[in-house]
């Protein structure tokens, strides 16, 4: 009986260890359950919905690019493209081989659709082609039946319709490189395209616009079932830019008789870019739409450079273009006044070296009038002895030279204005006396680019003040505010920027000025401005006495460059222009016609009349800008040569 008892005690106090067990395991889950359905269960129903739903990014619409007057200088075209999804098409050789038969599909391309057909899941398309033709997507969408797995897809492709005219202002489109991407998942969609070169890049994130998303509804193996819901996104802000696209048409076909030549238009008072050519051009249509090698290597390896933007990133020894801030230079300094003359014989010796004026028998007693008239070297060679280097060097800033001019384009060259110190810190060499006076007639290290030359005499006939070159009028639509950058005044006696006008004027005007048959014959367009010929040869002493070779008889490469700043019209200037032709020979020759067509052009088209929508304020002193004056233009060569 007791061991009965005892046994039943046993197993009792078993079934409750069991028992309490089970109800613990229970408990415990039942406490799980709860939490995962009722606490958790707001987590788990999104997970199980990102499970069922995806969201899919939308290329945004590109902003359009326009002319100061509202001309499109882009346009976005539709994109027809052939897509290709290898479950539906089955043998993808055979789909391929009949749709060549409608578009043409190189061994190259057929490679790399089998090749992306084969990474990625069968049910993913592939883009075969795109910029397909109406007529193209009309014969495949006839013979459809025929082409298993293929379908249309329309995107958008950037055109410029300019081409050549804007290729280096505009730049172009091109698909986004590993090193571009940012993060920004938009950029990561096939076919995407960015900014590359020139406004285009700078203004890249604001043309691009906000992605859109599409809301698909998908099955466990991803495969796209139906769109649930749809945002297009923002298209990209619309920039109009300051160009006159007439003008600068007119710019690059007036520049197409040269090899290579680089010119530029602009406002003098606001630093507006009306044109801005370099010669020759290429078709960015190319590289938007995907350049072949054989035409990329091409372009590359042109001795004339096409794919360089000459206007901003050239740098030419400017000649006897910079004789102007020499000047200024001493003016300023009190080294020479107005009356101040000196006496060219032709040369002028310093230690054991001549240096030689490009007019072999002299121009006899001048003053600084008649010496920015006459081009004379041995004027400048000697001022600049009274005023060294470090004065015109840093005149030669204050007008924009030897640093970037701050445009809003990427890939500026700032140039070069040599100083002693500049001397010793990179070549660890003493400045030369001699390096000076070749510096003075804009020879030796000084460098500039052709728009660095147009601001440079801006500055100097809108009263002196320091404009900023730009391309950028407004974002947005036409009541948009015009864009301004702030031009303060440079602090320069107005009398000396009065006196360099002057002799501007008799470059052009003048019974000796070098650009005189270079003049506008109408009456009220008259232009002023300064010659410049830039030697890219030394002339050795045994050439000078058998007599120079002219430009003509020389190989291209050898020849010297011609230059001419100017500006118009000759009262209250507004528009100033530079042209550099590489390897043109002389300015007065050569530049100087080119930059006279240019200001006529300018000034019979106005682009500096008043736009429409908020406009910026001018200086109140906008209307006497400029002494009444004619401008004029000249040019000169290091030992030797007249503009």
């Amino acid at each position: 009986m007791d061991r009965d008892t005892d046994r039943y005690r046993s197993l009792t106090r078993r079934v409750l260890v069991l028992g309490g067990l089970q109800t613990g395991l229970f408990a415990t889950l039942g406490a799980r359950m709860y939490y995962l359905q009722v606490t958790e269960a707001e987590r788990y129903h999104m997970l199980a919905e990102e499970n069922r739903i995806n969201m899919r990014l939308i290329a945004p619409s590109r902003g359009q690019v326009l002319d100061r007057f509202g001309q499109p200088l882009t346009v976005n075209n539709q994109n027809f493209r052939v897509l290709l999804t290898a479950e539906q098409a089955g043998d993808v050789e055979a789909t391929l081989d009949r749709l060549a038969e409608i578009v043409p599909i190189d061994q190259e391309l057929r490679e790399r659709v089998v090749r992306d057909a084969g990474r990625r899941r069968a049910f993913v398309p592939v883009t075969v082609t795109d910029n397909l033709s109406w007529s193209q997507v009309a014969k495949i969408e006839v013979n459809a039946p025929e082409l298993p797995g293929l379908s249309i897809d329309v995107g958008e492709s950037r055109h410029y319709p300019e081409a050549v005219a804007t290729a280096h202002t505009l730049g172009y489109v091109g698909a986004v490189s590993e090193r571009e991407l940012t993060g920004d998942p938009v950029l990561t969609l096939p076919g995407f395209r960015i900014g590359k070169t020139g406004i285009e890049k700078v203004h890249d994130e604001k043309l691009r616009g906000i992605a859109g998303t599409s809301q698909v509804e998908v099955n466990a193996v991803g495969r796209v079932i139906r769109e649930l819901s749809r945002d297009d996104g923002t298209p990209g802000q619309d920039i109009q830019l300051t160009l006159d696209i007439e003008l600068q048409r007119y710019a690059q076909q007036r520049l197409a008789g040269e090899n290579s030549a680089s010119a530029v238009v602009m406002d003098a008072v606001n630093g507006e870019i009306f044109a801005l050519a370099s010669h020759p051009s290429f078709d960015p249509n190319l590289f938007a739409t995907g350049i072949d090698s054989t035409t990329w290597n091409g372009l590359l390896n042109d001795p004339y450079k096409p794919l360089n933007d000459k206007a901003v990133t050239g740098q030419y020894a400017p000649g006897s273009t910079f004789k102007m801030v020499t000047a200024l230079a001493a003016l300023e300094d009190g080294a020479i006044s107005r009356d101040h003359e000196v006496y060219c014989p032709g040369f002028m010796d310093l230690g054991n070296h001549r240096f030689h004026c490009w007019k072999r028998g002299g121009h006899g007693r001048l003053g600084v009038l008649g010496a920015i008239e006459e081009s004379c070297d041995v004027f400048f060679y000697e001022i600049s002895r009274r005023v060294g280097i470090d004065k015109i060097a840093e005149m030669a800033r204050r007008f924009g030279l030897g640093t970037e001019t701050g445009i809003d384009l990427p890939n500026e060259h700032a140039g070069l204005v040599p100083t002693r110190a500049w001397k010793q810190a990179n070549m660890g060499e003493v400045w030369q006396q001699g390096e000076t006076l070749i510096a003075a007639i804009g020879q030796g290290y000084v460098l500039a680019t052709p728009l660095q030359l147009a601001v440079m005499t801006a500055r100097m006939v809108n009263g002196g003040r320091a404009v900023i070159p730009h391309l950028t009028l407004r974002f947005g639509g036409p009541d948009a505010p015009l864009y301004l950058p702030p031009a303060e005044g440079m602090g320069l006696r107005p009398g000396a920027l009065e006196l360099m006008v002057e002799a501007m004027t008799l470059v052009t005007s003048g019974r000796r000025g070098t650009a005189r048959n270079s003049q506008i014959p109408e009456e009220g367009f008259e232009i002023g401005g300064k010659t410049g010929t830039s030697q890219v040869r030394r002339i050795t002493p045994a050439e000078r006495a058998a007599g120079i070779v002219r430009n003509e008889d020389l190989p291209w490469a050898r020849r010297d460059h011609a230059l001419f700043v100017g500006f118009a019209p000759l009262h209250n200037p507004r528009y100033v222009a530079s042209v550099v032709v590489e390897h043109g020979g002389g300015g007065s020759a050569v530049a100087a016609p080119i930059a006279r067509d240019l200001l006529w052009e300018a000034q019979k088209r106005a682009p500096a009349r008043p736009l429409a929508g908020p406009q910026a304020a001018l200086p109140p002193d906008t209307d006497s800008l400029g002494p009444d004056a004619d401008s004029t233009a000249v040019a000169d060569v290091r030992g030797g040569r007249g503009g």
